[in-house]
């Protein structure tokens, strides 16, 4: 069992910036990938961003936000981050982090791969 508390949401201006953090807890969280995806209004949950388990590992990214977020995982802290740069109004949605406990190295870009999730933190995004 993985359990996911994500944080660091909120509203802020186009062009700003914000953290997200996901805090995970239960089975050894240097041990798995972890992916985030979020999910605007009326549409369906999307990839976002993933890495593999190392601190330093593999990372993916949507080519929605490649070159402005940016994942990265403290294991010791059994936390992965999601630093959001140039927000775009399109950014806004609630953001899930996820667990693919199966997987240590290739993070996947499908949902369908990640086994645990968090319930979501919201980010909007004014123009």
């Amino acid at each position: 069992q993985v359990q996911l508390v994500e944080s660091g949401g909120g509203l802020v201006q186009a062009g700003g910036s914000l953290r997200l953090s996901c805090a995970a807890s239960g089975r050894t969280f240097g041990s798995y990938a972890m992916g985030w995806f979020r999910q605007a209004p009326g549409m369906e949950r999307e990839f976002v961003s993933a890495i593999s388990k190392l601190t330093s590992g593999t990372t993916n990214y949507a080519d929605s936000v490649k070159g402005r977020f940016t994942i990265s995982r403290e294991n010791a802290k059994n936390t992965v981050y999601l630093q959001m740069n140039s927000l775009k109004p399109e950014d806004t949605g609630v953001y899930y982090c996820a667990a693919d406990t199966a997987t240590s190295w290739n993070p996947p870009r499908n949902q369908r791969e990640y086994d645990y999730w968090g319930q979501g933190t919201q980010v909007t995004v004014s123009s």
